[in-house]
């Protein structure tokens, strides 16, 4: 293969459904291109209407900057799709021969640097890439639905699939917030869908058996084990289940029990009794609520347990964390690059963002709290291009804001691209002096305004200390710089209230 794998800018789909809806969802909303291509005109409606399903959920799940949205286009020419766009994800039926003959038609059309991967949940990678050109570049990367929120991607590799392509395909979902598990070997099922075959297996056991209801074993789950799988794999689990001496005392305590005969692997068959009684749980379960009311549901306590996982950098928070530290990272170098100024005695610009549907309030425009947010993004971006980053923070440095002053000037409303322009207004030994200002992108009108005085701790000893000399002198610079500058009307002003 050539170059391996292209910068992906543009996502192709190969059908659309459930999975592909999700796929699309998570790559928009993290700013690739979607050019989702499906033989039926009327799956554009369906996935342009589950993108839309799925945005609020992932416009919670973090408020970090993020990159300009993707763009959505549809297309029922596959062959076209394949020629346009830098890496391609499969989502047709679960149906080997089909599989096989839409990925070899798809593969001729396509380059050969475009990866090509398939979101089967069982089949072999090896029987998949069978007849396809350059097969080396293609491999399976199942995800769990709903993608644009779970973010494992199980990647295998198939016997002619080359090294080059997984690390290609790991490095993509790992830009769009996902966490990628190589497995070693291609195996029927994967890794993750053995396990949940396993489990499945015995609910239909208990419930053939007239065991439990499926509401029961749901209870059974969600109340115990699943708490605990949020951040802790079975295995880990029981390692702690054998106290100080860990998995070995756990082996050695309850190995006996599993020549007892509690569970059976075997399914049992498929009866209309069986049926019915799933059936008739699943509804008691749902209680009325449509498939979509679930999957709100299932979608906002998703957001809430990463978001707690976040602050304890463990399971999908640790993903999450890492996804978070990237985007501010990258929104401070585009400021070291230089990208955020017009040149010498101009003012920065470091923010580009537009106003999230969830920022918006009753009166129809962006909350107060959201200007404290993206005028912190800002800060945020100034002190990472000076060198205040991750590395200086760990360096037990930090920088505290200690007073902030906000005037609102006009009404940024739902979806309206924003950007915001800093200027230092002066540094010293322990503080530095912000001036933002939020302007909408249509017409640079001014929004609102934040004025910021910053002071530098020791965040070991919890006291001022002296700036860095070297993040002190660029600071300075850029207060040379703008010292020519007009001083706003709103700078240095007092809260709008009559004196005392």
């Amino acid at each position: 293969m050539t170059n391996m794998m292209r910068q992906v800018k543009t996502l192709g789909l190969l059908g659309t459904g459930v999975i592909g809806g999700g796929w699309a969802a998570r790559a928009l909303h993290f700013g690739i291109d979607v050019l989702a291509a499906d033989v039926r005109p009327e799956m554009e409606s369906w996935i342009r209407g589950a993108v839309e399903n799925a945005e609020g959920a992932l416009s919670r799940l973090t408020f970090a900057p993020l990159p300009p949205k993707g763009k959505l286009s549809f297309t029922t020419d596959l062959g076209a799709m394949a020629r346009h766009v830098d890496f391609i994800q499969e989502n047709i039926p679960e149906q080997l021969e089909l599989k096989q003959r839409v990925l070899a038609e798809v593969s001729r059309q396509a380059p050969p640097d475009v990866v090509i991967a398939s979101s089967t949940s069982g089949l072999m990678p090896s029987d998949l890439q069978r007849d396809m050109e350059a097969p080396e570049r293609f491999l399976v990367a199942h995800p769990f639905n709903p993608v644009y929120l779970l973010p494992l991607v199980e990647l295998v590799g198939g016997s002619r699939t080359s090294p080059e392509a997984l690390d290609a395909a790991s490095r993509f979902f790992t830009e769009i917030g996902m966490h990628p598990l190589k497995v070693r070997r291609e195996i029927p099922g994967h890794l993750t869908d053995r396990l949940q075959e396993a489990l499945w297996r015995e609910i239909l056991h208990l419930v053939n058996d007239g065991m439990a209801t499926t509401g029961e074993l749901d209870e059974s789950i969600v109340y115990g084990p699943g708490l605990r799988w949020a951040a802790m794999g079975t295995n880990l689990i029981y390692h702690l289940a054998g106290g100080e001496p860990g998995m070995r005392h756990m082996l050695k305590q309850f190995g006996p029990c599993l020549k007892w005969p509690w569970t059976k692997l075997e399914a049992p068959e498929l009866t209309e009794e069986l049926i019915d009684r799933m059936v008739q749980g699943t509804q008691a379960q749902a209680n009325g609520r449509s498939i979509r009311e679930i999957e709100r549901l299932r979608d906002d306590y998703l957001v809430a347990i990463q978001q707690v996982l976040r602050q304890y950098n463990i399971g999908a928070g640790a993903t999450l964390r890492a996804l978070e530290e990237r985007l501010y990272e990258r929104n401070g170098a585009a400021a070291r690059a230089g990208g955020g100024s017009g040149g010498a005695g101009q003012l920065l610009r470091l923010v580009e963002t537009h106003v999230r549907p969830e920022w918006v309030d009753y009166n129809g425009h962006m909350t107060d709290s959201r200007y404290l947010q993206v005028f912190g993004d800002a800060t945020d971006a100034l002190f990472r291009s000076v060198g205040v980053d991750d590395a200086y923070r760990a360096s037990g440095r930090a920088v505290y804001a200690v007073e902030s002053h906000l005037t609102h000037n006009a009404e940024a409303k739902a979806l309206e691209p924003l950007y915001v322009t800093t200027r230092v207004v002066g540094v010293d030994d322990k503080r530095v002096h912000l001036f933002h200002c939020l302007h909408r992108r249509q017409d640079d009108s001014l929004v609102a305004t934040g004025e910021h005085t910053y002071l530098h701790v020791n965040s070991t000893a919890k006291k001022a200390a002296a700036l860095d000399p070297a993040v002190r002198a660029k600071l300075e610079k850029i207060q040379r710089t703008q010292a020519s500058l007009p001083a706003a009307a709103q700078m240095g002003r007092h809260v709008g209230m009559p004196r005392s």
